[in-house]
């Protein structure tokens, strides 16, 4: 583990990279990573290329979700779900939230992405759920981001954007730009017909596959 300075940086250029790539537009997106006891994680609504690693808000991992923070500026509106991720999963050390076109096109049909190929394996199941609508920013959001993520590394979001975590922010990063992917095959796939989808049993086989598969966890 590199310095908190170093980790504070690091977000920063994911968030530039998530935005060039585009990934995610303006600064709809945030992102966050488990730093010792505390959670790091971009402010509210400050543009990606003005950040500076001051700026990242720190939260404490190790009491209660009272919402307080260090820094100059609030933490991002959506740290509620990012808080809880990083303080219950010990598979998850990242959290990488954007509005990604396909991801989102899907996630306002309300529509999960199912076993239409075989790297849905890399989100830790048998199909990419898609949490249910709350508003943004909100408690009740918290709990269906958590409770779609059950099992799994990602979600997408009713009505808002996408969901994905890793042991690092690389795997993180990662996951979230293979959703989209994922997403925007799916939804190219779903305009000619009716999507093939691929067996329980073929899916649990790739899961075993993707143990050791993809960006390494950091």
């Amino acid at each position: 583990m590199g310095t908190e300075t170093d980790a504070r940086k690091d977000i920063i250029a994911a968030c530039i990279e998530m935005n060039a790539s585009g990934l995610n537009q303006g600064t709809s997106g945030n992102i966050s990573v488990r730093y010792e006891d505390r959670m790091l994680i971009t402010p509210s609504a400050t543009p990606y290329r003005r950040m500076t690693p001051d700026l990242i808000a720190s939260m404490d991992l190790s009491g209660d979700m009272t919402g307080g923070w260090d820094g100059p500026l609030k933490p991002s509106t959506e740290w509620g779900f990012h808080w809880r991720l990083l303080k219950d999963r010990s598979d998850i050390s990242a959290v990488v939230h954007a509005h990604p076109t396909y991801c989102t096109a899907l996630a306002i049909l309300r529509r999960p992405i199912p076993a239409c190929h075989y790297m849905v394996a890399a989100f830790g199941g048998v199909d990419v759920r898609c949490a249910e609508y709350a508003t943004f920013g909100t408690h009740e959001l918290a709990d269906a981001v958590i409770t779609a993520m059950e099992g799994r590394t990602a979600c997408l979001m009713a009505n808002h954007g996408m969901v994905a975590g890793g042991a690092g922010l690389e795997k993180a990063m990662w996951r979230a730009e293979e959703l989209e992917t994922l997403a925007r095959q799916y939804y190219l796939a779903a305009q000619l017909g009716e999507p093939v989808l691929l067996s329980t049993e073929e899916i649990e086989r790739n899961l075993k596959l993707f143990a050791g598969y993809g960006v390494k966890d950091s």
